[in-house]
């Protein structure tokens, strides 16, 4: 494959260990990665070493939104300008860093979203901007809400219509558990369960992985994505510490049963996510398992198992797929093939 060049929205946790992982992977070069604060480029490609250093502690994945200063947040506290992106020499202060990246869209292959999706229709309307901005080439995100997959995909044709292929709920789950499930339904004529049940450990806790953290807790029952986006750090970990650093979930709205069902696997109302973080340890709560009942054609009901080891890490399973399935997009898209794909369509790239 051809050199793959990709531009990074957002240098919170996410955002970082892709810089990170990128290194890693064949034919793909980071040029461009943004922040609040501002925007780097190097279409060379970028020193991630500097970059990874620059935006150290910078773990609010923050963004610049509608051509403000706001964030995906909605209310984090404030850092000194010599933080975040423009700390590094490549990158400079911008009052509008997306639509400085849109505006170098013709040397960019593909865009990773690396922002929990705190307002439903954020990332929907951050493609939106891409997409009215003349970007023709592969966006992905790694979003977990079920409902914005239809917001996306009512998209569709515009997408189209703009050259973009867009891969939405790429990383862990929805991502890779999603494409799993998938593979393990082959067996089947009919499914009937998909469960899908994971582990993180986050030893570094709460204040390295704010966006993941705080997003997880609108998961749970007595929470929401208004309700959870407008808690302080104090009562964030104040609920962690409720919970003793170990928290459940149960009949998570995750994008995976959508993913399942628009790709023909099963029907929504058939998978169930949930899981255990643990912020206060590495060492993963539970094992991450994926688990597809179904009937076979000659009748013989079974179950399928997928497991991830307990060695890989939250930002492994994540980043990996992410860039993964960055690399088929990009496929794709040089095949012409346009609008909006999951992770239950395609087979991610090595």
């Amino acid at each position: 494959m051809n050199e793959i060049t990709f531009a990074v929205l957002g240098t919170g946790g996410i955002g970082r260990r892709a810089l990170e992982v990128s290194q890693h992977k064949d034919a793909l070069t980071p040029v461009a990665a943004c922040d609040r604060h501002g925007v780097a480029f190097d279409f060379d490609g970028l020193d991630v070493d500097e970059l990874l250093a620059a935006t150290e502690g910078n773990i609010d994945n923050e963004v610049a939104t509608d051509g403000g200063a706001a964030t995906a947040e909605g209310g984090v506290k404030q850092h000194g300008e010599d933080r975040g992106v423009v700390a590094s020499s490549q990158a400079r202060p911008s009052e509008d860093p997306i639509q400085e990246i849109i505006d170098h869209g013709d040397r960019i292959d593909a865009v990773l979203l690396a922002l929990p999706n705190y307002e439903h229709d954020f990332i929907p309307r951050t493609a939106d901007r891409f997409a009215e901005g003349g970007y023709s080439g592969v966006m992905i995100d790694v979003l977990k809400r079920s409902r914005v997959i239809d917001m996306l995909d009512d998209r569709s044709d515009e997408f189209a219509e703009a050259s973009i292929t867009f891969i939405c709920g790429a990383g862990a789950t929805p991502g890779l558990l999603t494409g799993a499930a998938a593979l393990a339904a082959q067996s089947f004529v009919e499914v009937t369960d998909v469960d899908i049940h994971w582990g993180v450990g986050l030893k570094s806790g709460y204040e390295d992985n704010r966006g993941t953290v705080r997003e997880d807790i609108a998961h749970l029952p007595e929470y929401d994505i208004e309700t959870a986006r407008n808690l302080s750090d104090e009562e964030i970990e104040a609920i962690i510490d409720d919970h003793d650093g170990v928290i459940e979930f149960e009949d998570m709205e995750h994008a995976d049963d959508v993913l399942l069902e628009r790709a023909g696997v099963c029907d929504a109302a058939d998978v169930t996510v949930g899981g255990i973080l643990d912020v206060r340890n590495d060492e993963k709560p539970t094992t991450t398992t994926v688990r597809v009942t179904g009937r076979t054609f000659d009748g013989e009901t079974a179950t399928n198992t997928f497991q991830l080891g307990d060695e890989t890490s939250m930002e492994a399973n994540v980043n990996g797929p992410a860039l993964g399935y960055l690399k088929a997009g990009v496929r794709r898209n040089r095949a012409g093939e346009y609008g909006v794909f999951g992770p239950a369509d395609l087979m991610p790239g090595f």
